[in-house]
């Protein structure tokens, strides 16, 4: 194998692993909100776990990048371990696409999805088309790489110290430790396969000498799982440990199966190349044992799921970890599936309406009913508002850098807007709890009428914020509630005028002391602000359904 050959094997490595990465992202974005809505389905029934981790990986066209998504929503409490079980072993059959792929036959016609493909992302606009267009060219790309590929690996067949290598890498401890070092390297089983099918295309290999390369690399597989979780609590460790648990089980088991019935007529080699189908194709060969085994493994291990986790507990015990009590739906490992990142920004943004609102109606607790300890919770409760607010902005900020749709940036655009309003309902309730301390301690005296158009004023923009939270977190525009905010917020603003003249004649005829008056109206003002923004939540998000009333 000549230099010149060595070059052509990087390069149309690189061709591959760039095309699936192209792909992966291109099918990754068409899916877009069809994704989320796949993750939704994730219960407790690990079957159906294992269903949604088939699909999604088959999506994305990587097990790492699944297996990665699963530690942290593991790590951010989304799911337990548990629940994460089903993915994780859906994951491993999903990733075997990429080989079916690859064993189709249809080297002559792959420049023209490529061509296609690039044509389309440069001279067409719409996002949508150039998503297909991504995923058409990322296959030519890939499938134009592993050719290369196996052209370069031509020479290696009648080379001599590869022959020799080969016989040696037919030992199966060998052959697993060379296939796990190198998937674990390239951190791509997808990519591993692909090498092997590359060189059974140019008949360098055969089944025989893959066999164990194919067990061990499904164990590599599991190294960015590994990675992924490093500086995760420990569930997200777990997990990541339950998956290499499973794999190297599963490998373990099979590798003695195979080594069993190698000397018989059931051997894994003879059923393999006997096939219709698979006879002198060493491709397809490759493909179908990658496949065969990641179903056989799921199929044997995934009822004894229950014992593997008591054994990932036993190697890793449960221990009590402090939670910072800040994001929740957030983390980092998730920004790999851009889509279920949007998602779960949304969520976090909506939990932080409801701290929002919990300041609020502690407000009104120590404005209108005079408890004190009321005061105290919107304190605390403000610096989780504040520090959350800071963690999501950050996370907006990293989501605006990728790859996403164009209406999921105008949605993270909009809750970038929204959160800052929300921050500043949680600093408008402390500004009301600051004039509840001066009446509760009695420095300052309010007449029963300005108590009455207080609480009055309170329920109103209490109704507000519901209402607009609402909407805000469902991302919908419901015409009875639109037409409710609509009325609520001319109500705040009618009400606060008509409050401020009766104050004025209250001073007058000496009613109301100035210092009351003084506080009397920064509540009049807080609460009309607290109205305001919640308006401005309400209608923050550009809804994208038909029958969305605009504003």
């Amino acid at each position: 194998m000549s230099v010149y050959d060595i070059i052509g094997v990087l390069g149309g490595l690189g061709l591959f692993l760039f095309g699936m990465k192209f792909m992966g992202e291109g099918l990754e974005l068409a899916a877009g909100s069809k994704l989320r809505t796949l993750l939704e389905k994730i219960t407790s029934n690990k079957y159906l776990a294992m269903l949604v981790g088939v699909l999604v990986t088959a999506v994305i066209q990587s097990s790492a990048a699944t297996d990665a998504m699963v530690i942290g929503f593991v790590n951010a409490g989304l799911m337990n371990l548990g629940q994460s079980v089903g993915i994780l072993f859906g994951s491993k059959i999903g990733t075997t696409a990429t080989s079916l792929l690859l064993s189709i036959n249809i080297k002559d016609i792959v420049p023209i999805f490529t061509f296609v493909g690039v044509a389309v992302i440069i001279f067409v606009k719409k996002n949508n088309y150039r998503y297909y267009a991504q995923i058409a060219a990322g296959f030519g790309i890939l499938f134009m790489g592993m050719t290369f590929m196996s052209e370069s690996f031509d020479g290696l067949k009648h080379s001599k110290p590869f022959l020799d290598f080969i016989s040696t890498i037919s030992s199966p401890l060998l052959g697993f430790l060379l296939g796990l070092l190198i998937t674990a390297i390239m951190q791509s089983s997808s990519a591993t396969v692909g090498i092997l099918m590359a060189l059974g295309m140019s008949g360098a290999v055969t089944l025989e000498s893959c066999v164990y390369i194919i067990y061990g690399m499904n164990v590599g597989a599991c190294m960015p799982v590994f990675l992924s979780a490093a500086g995760a609590n420990r569930q997200a460790k777990q997990a990541a440990l339950f998956n290499f648990i499973m794999c190297f089980i599963g490998a373990v088991i099979l590798m003695g199966v195979t080594i069993a019935i190698a000397p018989t007529d059931f051997s894994v080699v003879k059923l393999f190349t006997n096939i219709p189908g698979l006879r002198n194709n060493v491709p397809r060969q490759i493909s179908a044992v990658h496949i065969v085994f990641n179903i056989i493994r799921t199929l044997m291990l995934m009822p004894a799921s229950g014992i593997l986790i008591k054994l990932t507990k036993l190697i890793m015990p449960d221990k009590d970890e402090d939670d910072d009590g800040v994001t929740v739906y957030l983390d980092s490992r998730i920004l790999t599936t851009p889509p279920v990142a949007v998602q779960q920004t949304e969520k976090e943004c909506a939990r932080l309406a409801q701290l929002a609102r919990d300041s609020f109606d502690w407000a009104y607790d120590a404005a209108v009913n005079g408890n004190a300890k009321a005061i105290q919770k919107v304190e605390e409760n403000e610096k989780v508002v504040d520090k959350l607010t800071n963690s999501i902005t950050k996370y907006i900020v990293k989501i605006n850098g990728l790859d996403i749709m164009d209406y999921d940036r105008k949605v993270m655009g909009a809750m970038y807007n929204a959160i800052q309003d929300l921050e500043r309902i949680g600093d408008r309730s402390e500004n009301i709890c600051e004039s509840a301390s001066q009446i509760i301690s009695g420095e300052v005296v309010l007449s029963d009428v300005a108590k009455k158009e207080l609480k009055t004023l309170f329920e109103v923009v209490q109704q507000i914020l519901e209402d607009s939270f609402y909407m805000f977190a469902n991302q919908s525009k419901d015409p009875n509630l639109t037409e409710a905010v609509m009325r609520a917020e001319d109500q705040i603003d009618e009400y606060c005028e008509l409050f401020r003249q009766n104050h004025i004649r209250r001073l007058a005829s000496g009613e109301c002391s100035a210092e009351a008056g003084i506080i009397f109206i920064e509540l009049l003002t807080n609460l009309e602000r607290v109205g305001d923004h919640a308006v401005t939540v309400a209608f923050c998000i550009p809804y994208k359904h038909p029958q969305a009333i605009q504003s």
